[in-house]
């Protein structure tokens, strides 16, 4: 069982999750894997950006709230018995971070191994007062920092697990816990490398940590618990009729998550697959209603779309070369070698086959580190003129469309492209994958929403 932020967001949602834990304990052994509470990362890492500014006063009045806010839970969430205790536990971990926010601010500077290590005190804080709580209601219970537990690479910020090695690590650490009726609160986000360098797993990286650790445990199921009821065929404040989905493939869930849908993070299927676990996607504050089943395949009868999703903060960067001298695959080779290189998400990509000029789209918060790394890795030809200068517009959104059911069903792209202009929105750039699971549509962001519930009423989702 995985809880977001919001599940683990203040003492009365902490109470309530101890209480999904509880339940189920009783019936067959559980492990949790927990978030930081809701905005506790924004505030780590706001923190370390003042330590690096040198902003003395902004590192104490950071550090002052987050020990408010975890002291304050702990008098709701632990028996006078055990409060000093576990006042004594947070003011270690708060300890921990003001030691490397102090480095930062002596360095004037935040290396990423550092701010790895920094931002994973949320998630070991949210353990502390999830397994303390767990254990006043008569539930034997274990924090456990993932660091010892999930292996990773050395890709500080956005790490990838070494599956083998964590499952060795997971069964000989967390399997004896289980068998002695204990229930083990894992940290959601982080690892280590093999080497024990601590590192975190990107941008939503809880769910992850819940995958893999599903995966090398060889769990039954995985639940994840959200503050949403389940994965819907469109956002509902954009499309006021969108609807729950009782089940949903592996596929489809990865390219809602991928393409803007706030449910999974993109990567948390993967490690799943092989074994085929089923996920089911629940809200925390309304457990009683059923949620979304995600599964490895549907049985027959799901023609078309299941959903449209959307993200209005990507960036669409072109690219074309000026002289034949240089080919267009070639200049998108290197150019991709060098995102690759940057760690930046290509959401997606479309090509002109005559002019070889080409054009993908990115979250427009990375959309620096990508101009930077495409103008490092083309300096030469960019200075020579070999190839037009790279242009980034950001007046746009990313609309994609979604279902296993889309594979060999005649007509139904020019239905999407026709509604869409029926709504006089212009589209930009499109791009289809060999699956046909997805069909991605760049148009004007001022457009996006309107784009939206015409795609998901002429599908009749």
């Amino acid at each position: 069982m995985k809880f977001g932020g919001t599940s683990v967001g203040s003492a009365e949602r902490i109470r309530a999750a101890c209480g999904l834990i509880a339940a189920e304990a009783v019936k067959r052994p559980v492990v949790a894997v927990v978030s930081a509470m809701s905005k506790i990362t924004d505030l780590l890492l706001d923190t370390t950006r003042h330590a690096e500014g040198g902003d003395q006063a902004g590192v104490d009045q950071s550090l002052q709230l987050l020990e408010t806010r975890h002291i304050t839970a702990v008098k709701d969430l632990v028996g006078p018995e055990d409060r000093a205790r576990v006042e004594c536990a947070v003011g270690d971990l708060i300890a921990e971070f003001r030691r490397i926010a102090n480095g930062m601010l002596m360095l004037a500077y935040r290396p990423p191994r550092a701010v790895d290590e920094a931002i994973a005190i949320g998630e070991r804080l949210s353990a502390l007062l999830v397994s303390e709580h767990l254990r006043s209601i008569g539930v034997a219970a274990e924090a456990v920092n993932a660091a010892g537990v999930i292996v990773t690479d050395a890709v500080f910020n956005n790490a990838s697990p070494l599956m083998s090695a964590t499952k060795e690590k997971a069964q000989s650490r967390l399997i004896p816990t289980v068998a002695r009726g204990i229930t083990p609160v894992v940290t959601g986000f982080n690892g280590a490398t093999a080497d024990g360098r601590p590192t975190t797993l990107g941008r939503g990286g809880s769910d992850f940590s819940a995958s893999i650790l599903a995966a090398a445990l060889e769990a039954s199921e995985l639940w994840i618990w959200t503050d949403v009821d389940g994965i819907m065929t469109a956002d509902p404040r954009l499309v006021p009729d969108a609807r729950i989905l009782d089940e949903i493939t592996y596929g489809e869930a990865a390219e809602l998550a991928y393409a803007g849908a706030k449910v999974l993070h993109p990567r948390t299927l993967a490690p799943l697959v092989e074994r085929g676990i089923p996920v089911w996607s629940k809200n925390s504050f309304a457990p009683e209603k059923p949620g979304t089943r995600i599964v490895p395949a549907l049985g027959a009868g799901n023609p078309g779309a299941r959903a449209v999703t959307s993200m209005s903060r990507v960036a669409l960067v072109s690219l074309e070369p000026a002289s034949a001298e240089v080919g267009g695959v070639h200049i998108m080779a290197r150019s991709l070698e060098a995102l690759d290189r940057a760690n930046v998400e290509i959401l997606a990509v479309s090509s002109s086959s005559y002019r070889q000029s080409f054009c993908f789209l990115v979250r427009e918060d990375e959309l620096e580190r990508a101009t930077e790394a495409m103008e490092g890795a083309l300096a030469l030809e960019l200075a020579h003129g070999y190839v037009r200068e790279i242009e980034a517009d950001t007046d746009v959104g990313l609309l994609a469309v979604v279902g296993e059911g889309m594979r060999g069903f005649s007509g139904l792209a020019g239905r999407i492209f026709t509604a869409i202009s029926r709504e006089n929105v212009n589209i930009i750039a499109i791009a289809q994958g060999s699956s046909e699971l997805t069909i991605s549509i760049v148009v004007r962001r001022n457009g996006l929403e309107k784009a939206v519930r015409a795609v998901h009423a002429e599908c009749h989702l």
